[in-house]
């Protein structure tokens, strides 16, 4: 596979590159066609969410600083920060599971056994579907990480390394 072109700032930082200035200015103009312009934005069920919010901010500003927070990947990137939210909530709760085990075990001295290894298995139970639940989500998170810095790359790969030749009028008509 193909590795992608640089962006024509990253080109501009290294200085040194064969390309000429007519391919930097066409990469350049081919780079800005792939942005709307407009800011990303934030929905309102991540703003809502606390862990949600404060995940957009960060993934925003992180975007910001390579140029790419146009509200083009707004869609993907609000439902990123919300499952990335689903996900803490779930670790969070497998916590408070572990917890309650420990407690039971602390406790089991006092039990009837039946009692304590019926509890036991529930908690388990419980523990592994939170641990399914997380699996889940961060196999989405994964897919979305994937796919978006996929889609940036082919971006860029889509931009065409050589400017278009202008060919002469004359020549096109004698030809052809």
């Amino acid at each position: 596979m193909a590795r992608p072109s640089k962006p024509v700032n990253v080109i501009e930082l290294e200085k040194k590159s064969h390309r000429t200035k007519a391919e930097l200015q066409q990469r350049r103009r081919a780079e800005a066609e792939l942005l709307t312009g407009k800011i990303i934005t934030e929905t309102t069920e991540v703003k809502s969410n606390q862990l949600a919010h404060k995940e957009f901010l960060r993934v925003r500003k992180l975007l910001r600083a390579i140029g790419k927070d146009d509200d083009l990947y707004s869609g993907v990137i609000n439902r990123y920060c919300l499952i990335s939210a689903e996900c803490m909530e779930f670790e969070q709760k497998r916590k408070n599971i572990i917890r309650q085990q420990e407690t039971l075990k602390e406790h089991s001295k006092n039990m009837e056994y039946e009692d304590y290894i019926e509890k036991s298995i529930e908690l388990d139970k419980t523990l592994i579907s939170y641990d399914r639940q997380i699996q889940a989500k961060r196999k989405m998170l994964f897919d979305i990480e994937k796919e978006n810095v996929m889609t940036i790359a082919s971006a860029l790969r889509s931009i065409p390394k050589k400017p278009e030749t202008k060919k002469s009028a004359l020549l096109e008509a004698l030809n052809g």
